[in-house]
């Protein structure tokens, strides 16, 4: 099977049906685990991006949040959130098929704090200056939260099996 074409027939049918143009698909020993189009309009979610809900599917699915062993297709190179989400689960390799420089004379989803052109910027900087307001509001309880999630898993401050750096 040609994952790539169907992840480009995933989003052309979505776009025929009044959603969004983007798609996913998770392919693992050759074969479709999970897909998704994005879902956005049809949801009024907006985390309901096809990364997003083919991860969760595919992580169900293998009853684990590790994606080691697979490839993701996307439609376009990911958005901050789905790009979070992809570095999270740990693929073996992400396939995008155009870039944001191809598509934008065609779509854009520009937001009152977001603009696919200067986001990855915005992130970068520290929170005080990032255009979306943010303040930090320290409390003591918020750290003994993670206390008491070491203590339960024997001291460890890692997720066990979680693919790790080295």
């Amino acid at each position: 099977m040609d994952f790539a074409q169907r992840t480009i027939d995933l989003a052309r049918q979505n776009v025929a049906d009044g959603g969004r143009p983007f798609a996913t698909v998770i392919v693992k020993d050759g074969e479709i685990l999970a897909e998704s189009a994005n879902k956005v309009a049809q949801t009024n979610d907006p985390t309901a991006h096809a990364e997003v809900l083919a991860i969760r599917d595919a992580c169900v699915k293998l009853g684990t949040e590790h994606l080691a062993g697979t490839t993701i297709y996307v439609l376009a190179h990911p958005c901050p959130m789905c790009l979070g989400a992809l570095y999270y689960c740990s693929p073996d390799e992400v396939v995008f098929l155009t870039t944001r420089d191809a598509y934008e004379p065609h779509y854009v989803d520009d937001r009152k704090y977001f603009e696919l052109d200067t986001f990855y910027g915005e992130f970068a900087k520290d929170y005080t200056e990032r255009r979306l307001p943010m303040r930090h509001q320290s409390h003591d309880g918020a750290v003994d939260v993670y206390r008491h999630w070491q203590e339960l898993n024997g001291g460890e401050r890692r997720v066990a099996g979680a693919p790790t750096a080295g």
